[in-house]
Protein backbone atom coordinates (compact mmCIF):
# COMPACT_ATOMS: atom_id res chain seq x y z
CA UNK A 1 0.00 0.00 0.00
CA UNK A 2 1.10 3.35 -0.94
CA UNK A 3 0.15 6.54 1.14
CA UNK A 4 0.65 10.22 0.30
CA UNK A 5 0.35 12.34 3.46
CA UNK A 6 -0.05 15.88 2.95
CA UNK A 7 0.59 18.59 5.80
CA UNK A 8 1.50 21.99 5.66
CA UNK A 9 0.70 23.89 9.43
CA UNK A 10 1.71 23.33 12.85
CA UNK A 11 -1.00 21.09 14.08
CA UNK A 12 -0.44 18.85 10.74
CA UNK A 13 3.05 18.24 11.69
CA UNK A 14 2.17 17.27 15.16
CA UNK A 15 -0.48 14.52 14.31
CA UNK A 16 2.17 13.31 11.24
CA UNK A 17 4.58 12.17 13.96
CA UNK A 18 2.80 8.97 15.53
CA UNK A 19 1.49 8.40 12.00
CA UNK A 20 4.50 8.29 10.45
CA UNK A 21 6.22 5.81 13.27
CA UNK A 22 2.91 3.64 12.66
CA UNK A 23 4.11 3.46 9.27
CA UNK A 24 7.51 2.61 9.65
CA UNK A 25 6.71 -0.65 11.37
CA UNK A 26 5.21 -1.56 8.60
CA UNK A 27 5.93 -2.91 4.68
CA UNK A 28 4.22 0.69 3.45
CA UNK A 29 5.37 3.08 1.49
CA UNK A 30 4.77 6.56 2.59
CA UNK A 31 5.41 9.74 1.42
CA UNK A 32 5.22 13.25 3.12
CA UNK A 33 4.45 16.15 1.19
CA UNK A 34 5.17 19.55 2.83
CA UNK A 35 2.83 22.10 1.45
CA UNK A 36 4.98 25.13 3.28
CA UNK A 37 1.59 26.44 4.02
CA UNK A 38 3.31 27.42 7.57
CA UNK A 39 6.84 28.48 6.43
CA UNK A 40 7.82 29.98 9.45
CA UNK A 41 10.78 27.67 11.40
CA UNK A 42 9.29 27.52 14.66
CA UNK A 43 5.79 26.36 13.11
CA UNK A 44 7.58 23.91 10.97
CA UNK A 45 11.34 23.10 10.95
CA UNK A 46 11.29 22.28 14.50
CA UNK A 47 8.64 19.87 14.82
CA UNK A 48 10.47 17.66 12.36
CA UNK A 49 13.38 17.65 13.62
CA UNK A 50 12.09 18.06 17.35
CA UNK A 51 9.42 14.85 17.02
CA UNK A 52 11.67 12.58 14.59
CA UNK A 53 9.85 12.95 11.38
CA UNK A 54 11.65 12.16 8.32
CA UNK A 55 12.16 15.04 5.44
CA UNK A 56 9.32 15.71 3.65
CA UNK A 57 9.96 14.16 0.19
CA UNK A 58 8.05 17.03 -1.45
CA UNK A 59 7.83 19.99 -0.32
CA UNK A 60 5.86 22.90 -2.34
CA UNK A 61 6.81 26.17 -0.64
CA UNK A 62 3.60 27.92 -1.33
CA UNK A 63 3.92 30.48 1.39
CA UNK A 64 1.10 32.46 2.40
CA UNK A 65 -1.83 34.25 1.39
CA UNK A 66 -5.53 34.65 1.41
CA UNK A 67 -7.44 31.50 1.39
CA UNK A 68 -8.54 31.82 -2.23
CA UNK A 69 -4.44 32.16 -3.07
CA UNK A 70 -2.91 29.80 -0.69
CA UNK A 71 -5.65 27.01 -1.47
CA UNK A 72 -5.54 27.45 -5.12
CA UNK A 73 -1.47 27.51 -4.78
CA UNK A 74 -1.54 24.03 -3.35
CA UNK A 75 -4.07 22.28 -5.27
CA UNK A 76 -2.02 23.56 -8.75
CA UNK A 77 1.03 22.07 -7.11
CA UNK A 78 -0.16 18.98 -6.07
CA UNK A 79 -1.55 17.78 -9.61
CA UNK A 80 1.42 16.84 -10.76
CA UNK A 81 2.69 15.33 -7.75
CA UNK A 82 0.15 12.96 -7.13
CA UNK A 83 -0.13 12.41 -11.14
CA UNK A 84 3.25 10.91 -10.59
CA UNK A 85 3.19 8.92 -7.51
CA UNK A 86 -0.38 8.02 -8.01
CA UNK A 87 -1.10 6.45 -3.97
CA UNK A 88 -3.31 3.78 -3.04
CA UNK A 89 -4.41 6.48 -0.80
CA UNK A 90 -4.13 10.45 -0.23
CA UNK A 91 -4.18 11.03 3.49
CA UNK A 92 -5.18 14.75 4.97
CA UNK A 93 -4.81 15.99 8.15
CA UNK A 94 -7.42 18.70 10.24
CA UNK A 95 -9.17 21.47 8.42
CA UNK A 96 -6.57 23.69 6.83
CA UNK A 97 -6.04 24.91 3.62
CA UNK A 98 -3.29 22.54 2.96
CA UNK A 99 -6.21 19.71 4.05
CA UNK A 100 -9.03 20.94 1.53
CA UNK A 101 -6.51 21.32 -1.02
CA UNK A 102 -5.02 17.80 -1.30
CA UNK A 103 -8.46 16.12 -0.81
CA UNK A 104 -9.49 18.18 -4.42
CA UNK A 105 -6.44 17.50 -6.03
CA UNK A 106 -6.79 13.63 -4.99
CA UNK A 107 -10.38 12.95 -5.92
CA UNK A 108 -10.26 14.82 -9.25
CA UNK A 109 -7.58 12.21 -10.25
CA UNK A 110 -10.10 9.85 -8.72
CA UNK A 111 -8.03 9.04 -5.85
CA UNK A 112 -9.34 7.60 -2.20
CA UNK A 113 -8.84 10.19 0.33
CA UNK A 114 -8.73 9.58 3.82
CA UNK A 115 -9.39 12.08 6.28
CA UNK A 116 -7.62 12.14 9.63
CA UNK A 117 -9.63 14.09 12.46
CA UNK A 118 -12.66 14.13 10.74
CA UNK A 119 -16.49 14.92 11.98
CA UNK A 120 -15.27 18.13 14.11
CA UNK A 121 -17.87 20.20 13.68
CA UNK A 122 -17.81 24.26 15.69
CA UNK A 123 -20.88 24.92 14.03
CA UNK A 124 -19.57 28.47 13.29
CA UNK A 125 -19.02 29.23 9.68
CA UNK A 126 -17.27 32.36 10.08
CA UNK A 127 -14.26 29.74 10.77
CA UNK A 128 -12.30 28.62 7.64
CA UNK A 129 -11.62 25.86 9.33
CA UNK A 130 -15.03 24.67 9.28
CA UNK A 131 -15.81 25.31 5.80
CA UNK A 132 -12.53 22.68 5.12
CA UNK A 133 -13.06 20.21 7.55
CA UNK A 134 -17.03 19.62 5.92
CA UNK A 135 -16.25 20.28 2.87
CA UNK A 136 -13.20 17.89 3.10
CA UNK A 137 -15.46 15.02 5.23
CA UNK A 138 -17.77 15.06 2.33
CA UNK A 139 -15.49 14.63 -0.85
CA UNK A 140 -13.16 12.00 1.34
CA UNK A 141 -13.76 8.37 1.04
CA UNK A 142 -12.61 7.46 5.02
CA UNK A 143 -13.33 9.81 7.86
CA UNK A 144 -11.18 8.71 10.62
CA UNK A 145 -13.01 10.24 13.46
CA UNK A 146 -11.29 10.90 16.60
CA UNK A 147 -14.54 11.15 19.18
CA UNK A 148 -18.07 9.23 19.40
CA UNK A 149 -18.66 12.73 19.29
CA UNK A 150 -17.53 13.26 15.82
CA UNK A 151 -19.06 10.03 14.76
CA UNK A 152 -22.01 11.57 15.78
CA UNK A 153 -21.88 14.52 13.62
CA UNK A 154 -20.84 12.84 10.26
CA UNK A 155 -24.17 10.47 11.31
CA UNK A 156 -26.36 13.24 11.15
CA UNK A 157 -24.52 14.21 7.94
CA UNK A 158 -25.58 11.48 6.18
CA UNK A 159 -21.70 9.78 6.03
CA UNK A 160 -22.21 6.39 8.89
CA UNK A 161 -20.93 4.48 6.20
CA UNK A 162 -17.55 5.85 5.68
CA UNK A 163 -16.90 6.69 8.90
CA UNK A 164 -14.29 4.96 11.19
CA UNK A 165 -13.30 5.56 15.38
CA UNK A 166 -9.57 5.74 15.53
CA UNK A 167 -9.32 7.72 18.48
CA UNK A 168 -7.24 10.75 18.39
CA UNK A 169 -3.39 10.50 17.07
CA UNK A 170 -2.91 13.61 19.14
CA UNK A 171 -2.99 11.75 22.52
CA UNK A 172 -0.22 9.12 21.42
CA UNK A 173 2.13 11.86 21.00
CA UNK A 174 1.02 13.99 24.03
CA UNK A 175 1.69 11.25 25.93
CA UNK A 176 4.96 10.39 24.13
CA UNK A 177 6.43 13.40 24.41
CA UNK A 178 4.65 14.54 28.64
CA UNK A 179 6.52 11.30 29.60
CA UNK A 180 9.73 12.23 27.96
CA UNK A 181 9.40 15.61 29.56
CA UNK A 182 9.03 13.83 33.31
CA UNK A 183 11.75 11.93 32.90
CA UNK A 184 14.04 14.52 32.15
CA UNK A 185 14.88 13.87 28.70
CA UNK A 186 14.34 17.50 27.06
CA UNK A 187 15.36 20.94 28.29
CA UNK A 188 13.59 23.34 29.79
CA UNK A 189 11.33 25.06 27.10
CA UNK A 190 12.73 28.89 26.51
CA UNK A 191 9.86 30.81 28.29
CA UNK A 192 9.74 34.80 27.85
CA UNK A 193 11.87 36.45 29.50
CA UNK A 194 10.31 37.61 32.78
CA UNK A 195 8.69 34.28 33.79
CA UNK A 196 9.80 32.03 36.66
CA UNK A 197 8.88 28.43 35.77
CA UNK A 198 9.48 27.99 39.77
CA UNK A 199 6.58 30.19 39.90
CA UNK A 200 2.78 30.09 38.88
CA UNK A 201 2.05 31.48 35.20
CA UNK A 202 -0.51 31.22 32.54
CA UNK A 203 0.76 30.01 29.14
CA UNK A 204 -1.54 31.81 26.55
CA UNK A 205 -1.96 31.60 22.59
CA UNK A 206 -3.78 33.99 20.48
CA UNK A 207 -3.56 33.48 16.42
CA UNK A 208 -7.42 33.05 14.96
CA UNK A 209 -8.78 35.93 12.56
CA UNK A 210 -11.65 36.67 14.58
CA UNK A 211 -9.31 37.36 17.34
CA UNK A 212 -6.83 38.99 16.20
CA UNK A 213 -7.96 40.77 13.11
CA UNK A 214 -10.05 43.39 14.70
CA UNK A 215 -8.21 46.16 16.24
CA UNK A 216 -10.91 47.34 18.93
CA UNK A 217 -11.08 43.71 20.32
CA UNK A 218 -7.21 42.29 19.92
CA UNK A 219 -6.31 45.27 22.21
CA UNK A 220 -9.48 44.55 24.42
CA UNK A 221 -8.00 40.59 24.52
CA UNK A 222 -3.97 42.20 24.89
CA UNK A 223 -5.78 44.21 28.03
CA UNK A 224 -7.43 41.51 29.73
CA UNK A 225 -4.43 39.17 29.52
CA UNK A 226 -2.73 42.45 30.82
CA UNK A 227 -4.60 42.60 34.07
CA UNK A 228 -4.60 39.41 35.24
CA UNK A 229 -2.80 38.52 38.43
CA UNK A 230 -0.36 36.29 37.30
CA UNK A 231 2.38 36.26 35.05
CA UNK A 232 1.63 35.35 31.29
CA UNK A 233 3.58 33.71 28.95
CA UNK A 234 1.93 34.43 25.42
CA UNK A 235 3.83 32.10 22.93
CA UNK A 236 3.26 34.80 20.01
CA UNK A 237 2.02 33.48 17.00
CA UNK A 238 3.53 35.19 13.70
CA UNK A 239 -0.37 36.04 12.88
CA UNK A 240 -0.57 37.40 16.50
CA UNK A 241 3.08 40.16 16.03
CA UNK A 242 1.66 40.75 12.68
CA UNK A 243 -1.42 42.18 13.39
CA UNK A 244 -0.67 43.75 16.86
CA UNK A 245 2.07 45.76 14.33
CA UNK A 246 -0.45 46.59 12.20
CA UNK A 247 -2.45 47.90 14.78
CA UNK A 248 -0.46 49.62 16.46
CA UNK A 249 -0.99 47.46 19.44
CA UNK A 250 1.59 46.99 22.51
CA UNK A 251 1.85 43.04 23.30
CA UNK A 252 4.14 43.44 26.63
CA UNK A 253 2.30 45.16 28.82
CA UNK A 254 1.02 44.63 32.37
CA UNK A 255 1.31 40.43 33.30
CA UNK A 256 1.89 39.67 29.88
CA UNK A 257 5.22 38.35 28.74
CA UNK A 258 5.89 38.10 24.83
CA UNK A 259 8.09 34.56 23.74
CA UNK A 260 8.29 33.24 20.23
CA UNK A 261 6.09 29.82 19.60
CA UNK A 262 7.60 26.45 21.11
CA UNK A 263 8.49 23.26 19.43
CA UNK A 264 6.39 20.33 20.53
CA UNK A 265 8.36 19.37 23.50
CA UNK A 266 8.97 23.01 24.69
CA UNK A 267 5.43 23.11 24.59
CA UNK A 268 4.25 20.04 26.37
CA UNK A 269 6.80 21.14 29.42
CA UNK A 270 5.56 24.57 29.71
CA UNK A 271 1.96 23.64 29.87
CA UNK A 272 3.07 21.18 32.99
CA UNK A 273 4.76 24.36 33.94
CA UNK A 274 1.80 26.31 33.90
CA UNK A 275 -0.70 26.84 36.31
CA UNK A 276 -3.18 26.58 33.96
CA UNK A 277 -3.98 27.88 30.20
CA UNK A 278 -5.55 30.70 28.20
CA UNK A 279 -5.62 30.27 24.43
CA UNK A 280 -8.11 30.54 21.00
CA UNK A 281 -6.07 26.82 19.47
CA UNK A 282 -8.38 24.39 19.25
CA UNK A 283 -4.90 21.80 19.71
CA UNK A 284 -3.79 23.81 22.77
CA UNK A 285 -7.33 23.04 24.54
CA UNK A 286 -6.70 19.58 24.12
CA UNK A 287 -3.59 19.29 25.08
CA UNK A 288 -4.17 21.06 28.66
CA UNK A 289 -6.82 18.66 29.15
CA UNK A 290 -4.62 15.76 28.48
CA UNK A 291 -2.04 17.05 30.42
CA UNK A 292 -3.88 17.92 33.41
CA UNK A 293 -4.16 21.88 33.28
CA UNK A 294 -7.55 24.22 33.51
CA UNK A 295 -7.63 25.80 30.00
CA UNK A 296 -9.78 28.90 29.20
CA UNK A 297 -11.09 29.09 25.85
CA UNK A 298 -11.47 33.25 24.10
CA UNK A 299 -13.90 31.76 21.65
CA UNK A 300 -18.10 30.91 21.87
CA UNK A 301 -17.31 27.38 20.62
CA UNK A 302 -15.02 24.22 20.93
CA UNK A 303 -14.80 21.41 18.57
CA UNK A 304 -13.23 19.32 21.28
CA UNK A 305 -16.51 19.70 23.59
CA UNK A 306 -15.22 17.25 25.77
CA UNK A 307 -12.42 19.27 27.47
CA UNK A 308 -16.02 21.13 28.52
CA UNK A 309 -16.91 18.52 31.37
CA UNK A 310 -16.04 18.83 34.84
CA UNK A 311 -15.05 22.11 33.84
CA UNK A 312 -11.29 21.47 32.91
CA UNK A 313 -11.85 23.84 29.63
CA UNK A 314 -14.46 27.29 30.37
CA UNK A 315 -15.73 29.19 26.68
CA UNK A 316 -15.13 32.78 27.34
CA UNK A 317 -16.15 34.75 24.42
CA UNK A 318 -15.16 38.37 25.59
CA UNK A 319 -13.28 38.36 28.43
CA UNK A 320 -13.21 42.24 28.26
CA UNK A 321 -16.93 41.85 29.20
CA UNK A 322 -16.79 40.24 32.51
CA UNK A 323 -16.04 41.89 35.73
CA UNK A 324 -12.38 41.75 36.46
CA UNK A 325 -12.53 39.37 39.66
CA UNK A 326 -14.86 37.12 37.49
CA UNK A 327 -12.13 37.19 34.59
CA UNK A 328 -9.21 36.66 37.06
CA UNK A 329 -11.07 33.80 38.58
CA UNK A 330 -11.81 32.02 35.61
CA UNK A 331 -8.37 32.12 34.11
CA UNK A 332 -6.42 31.46 37.21
CA UNK A 333 -9.19 28.51 38.58
CA UNK A 334 -6.59 25.58 40.35
CA UNK A 335 -7.43 22.50 37.69
CA UNK A 336 -10.80 20.52 38.98
CA UNK A 337 -10.34 17.35 40.52
CA UNK A 338 -12.91 15.65 38.36
CA UNK A 339 -11.97 12.54 36.43
CA UNK A 340 -11.38 12.68 32.68
CA UNK A 341 -11.78 10.02 31.36
CA UNK A 342 -10.37 8.86 27.97
CA UNK A 343 -12.71 10.27 25.29
CA UNK A 344 -10.11 10.81 22.60
CA UNK A 345 -8.69 7.54 23.13
CA UNK A 346 -5.90 5.17 24.59
CA UNK A 347 -2.82 6.02 22.55
CA UNK A 348 -2.87 3.99 20.31
CA UNK A 349 -4.61 6.01 17.81
CA UNK A 350 -1.81 6.00 14.68
CA UNK A 351 -1.59 2.10 14.71
CA UNK A 352 -5.59 1.73 14.43
CA UNK A 353 -5.86 5.00 11.60
CA UNK A 354 -2.66 2.16 9.35
CA UNK A 355 -5.04 -0.50 10.09
CA UNK A 356 -8.21 0.75 9.13
CA UNK A 357 -6.83 2.20 5.75
CA UNK A 358 -5.26 -1.29 5.12
CA UNK A 359 -9.01 -2.70 5.65
CA UNK A 360 -10.49 -0.18 3.44
CA UNK A 361 -7.99 -1.00 0.69
CA UNK A 362 -8.28 -4.51 1.00
CA UNK A 363 -4.44 -4.46 1.74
Amino acid sequence: MKVISIVGARPQLVKLAPIAAAFAETEHEHVIVHTGQHYDADLSDVFFSGLGIPDPDVHLGVGSGSHGVQTGAVLSALDPVLDEHRPDWVLVYGDTNSTIAGALSAVKQHIPVAHLEAGLRSFNRRMPEEHNRVLTDHCADLLLAPTEEAMRHLAGEGLEHRARLSGDVMVDICLRIRDAVLAGEHPAPALPEGIDPAEPFLLATLHRPDNTDDPERLSALVGSLAGLPLPVALLAHPRLVARAEQHGIKLEQGSVHVGRPLPYAGLVAAVLASAGVVTDSGGLQKEAYLLDRACTTVRPETEWVETLEGGWNVLVPDPHDLPAAQWAATACRPAPGTPRGVPYGDGTAARRVVRLMEEAAGA
